[in-house]
């Protein structure tokens, strides 16, 4: 598929379409031939660059796996065999961007830092940790959420902001296996989120063993999984610019361990960061986090 995103194309100043959801055998023929086709449309647009696998928002999945092909995929990230990375860079195209995503061993006790911070900033911030049991509890949060994330995540590459319409679609995609034990929310005094986390139990291998079906016996093999699974997939997560560098993401971090030690969790999969996202990254290094896996987003002139 060829996308050419003119919102975000306009406040970034660019000219740039994305293919994404590129699929074939290994076959270089039929790989140029789809890529082709995509580069004639977008230069028939007036379009300079060809970048991908890129989909309407940095929330859709994105980037080749170019490392950790040993591994289970984790929910919202491209799924691609090895030859893919071969056959899109024998069409010229090169790097972009990458993303790394860091595997985390869940310790039973946190450093005594963490545990100062977080304590330094509830109580000088005055604010409040929500937590939740149950999902009916999470949807007065689904707007504070994601227009927060529309805040904070405008310089990422690939994002774009949500509309109204578009906070309902990925709230309804994703609601359904969000495990409320996992979603950890902090406000202020005037009760205005400034920062949230959400987890999920890792559910591959119930999918794998699915076959891609629901139904008769899929759904229960997912749900299984979900329960079993000994690793927490992050997903997504943010904190407002005034809070930020506050001590917020100890707070999370600290909610967050305590449920996953409950659950029986032993690792953390990080989901997708930016190579660049320096401050991030020392955090997940910080926690022992390891690089365990790549995503490449590639691009080409037109």
């Amino acid at each position: 598929m060829g996308i050419i995103n003119h919102r975000y194309n306009k406040s970034h100043n660019e000219n740039h379409a994305r293919f994404c959801w590129m699929e074939c055998y290994n076959e270089p023929e039929v790989a140029s031939a789809l890529l082709n086709w995509i580069e004639d449309w977008a230069r028939s647009k007036k379009m300079e660059k060809l970048v991908g696998p890129l989909g309407f928002s940095d929330k859709d999945p994105q980037g080749f796996m170019i490392e950790g092909f040993d591994q289970p995929i984790v929910i919202a990230t491209n799924c691609n065999y090895s030859y893919m990375v071969d056959l899109i860079e024998k069409n010229n195209f090169v790097k972009k961007v990458d993303l790394v995503v860091y595997r985390i061993d869940i310790p039973e006790h946190l450093p005594e830092l963490y545990e100062k911070l977080a304590e330094r900033a509830l109580s000088r911030l005055n604010l409040t940790v929500i937590e939740f049991v149950n999902k009916s509890q999470l949807k007065p949060m689904i707007r504070p959420v994601l227009n927060l994330i529309n805040d904070t995540f405008i310089d990422i590459y690939g994002f774009d902001k949500m509309e109204d319409r578009e906070m309902d679609e990925f709230a309804a995609r994703y609601l359904p296996v969000v495990d409320p034990r996992f979603v950890k929310c902090i406000t202020n005094e005037k009760d205005e989120l400034v920062g949230f986390v959400i987890g999920m139990p890792d559910m591959s291998r119930g999918i794998i063993r699915s076959r891609g079906y629901l139904l008769p016996f899929g759904i229960l093999f997912i749900l299984m999984s979900a329960r079993k699974t000994k690793q927490l997939n992050l997903f997504l997560g943010a904190i407002h610019k005034d809070y930020r560098n506050s001590g917020l993401d100890a707070v999370m971090a600290i909610k967050m361990k305590i449920s996953a030690n409950k659950a029986g969790f032993e690792y953390v999969d990080s989901h997708l960061e930016l190579e660049d996202n320096f401050k991030v990254r020392a955090e997940m290094e910080r926690a022992g986090g390891k690089v365990y896996k790549k995503y490449r987003i590639y691009s080409k002139d037109l």
